[in-house]
């Protein structure tokens, strides 16, 4: 049986898209939003879990966010995973609700934020390279076996780069597009 599934590689260089899409709407220029938490892992129970399986958050006002901690020993985790998470956000500790003011966009927070987006597109291309290599591994296995010849192998490794290159170009697309509407060019 082949190890090759170019349908699979497809589904995963998909998903990096949208992963990275998904990372990009959590970065606001000057709004509260909910989205802008969904990078935010918060270490508790010995694993690290997305902040909205922890807490309720919301935008109580159009530049401030609140999150609601379930559980009072959480709140510190919460805190510091919000702190740490590079958005440039300092959560106000009111018992068991973080309030999370919105900084004004300065130029300085801007090149932040674009430099944070930078990051989001540069884990999304690491992801689809290692999609890449795995296709290029059970196409190397496949030969191996004696499922596909070394010609075949060599044509559909060059289709999978084909499809790498456009994988990328699209999250490049989606990062340029991103880095422009937050430097207001």
């Amino acid at each position: 049986m082949a190890a090759y599934n170019k349908a699979d590689l497809e589904r995963r260089m998909a998903g990096a898209v949208e992963a990275l899409n998904s990372d990009l709407q959590g970065l606001r220029t000057g709004r509260a939003s909910i989205n802008l938490l969904d990078p935010v892992t918060v270490e508790v129970y010995g694993a690290n879990m997305p902040l909205n399986t922890i807490a309720t958050v919301s935008v109580p006002e159009p530049r401030m966010l609140s999150v609601q901690v379930w559980d009072k020993s959480n709140v510190g985790p919460a805190d510091k995973a919000i702190r740490s998470a590079g958005l440039g956000l300092n959560p106000i500790v009111d018992g068991q609700t973080l309030r999370l003011p919105i900084p004004d966009l300065t130029e300085e927070r801007r090149k932040e934020l674009a430099k944070l987006a930078g990051k989001y597109a540069e884990a999304a291309r690491i992801a689809v390279r290692n999609v890449r290599r795995d296709g290029n591994d059970s196409l190397k296995a496949d030969e191996k076996k004696g499922v596909i010849s070394e010609d075949e192998r060599k044509r559909l490794e060059t289709e999978v780069q084909k499809l790498t290159d456009a994988t990328v170009a699209e999250l490049d697309a989606a990062a340029l597009a991103k880095e422009k509407e937050i430097l207001g060019k």
